[in-house]
């Protein structure tokens, strides 16, 4: 199908119009979109019974112990368009390094 060589004028015209389609094609024809900013924080976990939830530690973290349920709740809430999540229990989740890399948060139904 390629029979000219490396450097030949075909192949220069060839890899000019790959990078121009590269570079200007439009991002629509590929479906691709921008990421949004930390829409991995809060994860809805699939499950029977109550409702489970991934939370990043950075949302965590400047939440005092004592005022978690409560302050989570506000978020998942926001963050899910639910009027009001009532939270049962959180318990962090640690690597084999003991660090923890998460937070599951169980809501009454």
């Amino acid at each position: 199908m390629w029979d000219f060589p490396r450097g030949s004028w075909q192949y220069d015209v060839m890899c000019g119009a790959l990078i121009a389609f590269i570079a200007f094609a439009p991002r629509d024809w590929f479906h691709d979109q921008p990421r949004i900013p930390h829409a991995t924080q809060v994860m809805s976990l699939p499950g029977p019974g109550e409702s489970a939830f991934w939370i990043e530690p950075e949302l965590v973290s400047p939440i005092s112990e004592s005022a978690r349920l409560p302050e989570l709740g506000k978020v998942l809430a926001q963050r899910t368009g639910k009027k009001q999540i009532v939270l049962t229990r959180i318990e962090p989740i640690f690597d084999s390094e003991h660090e923890v890399k998460g937070y599951l948060a169980w809501a009454k139904p």
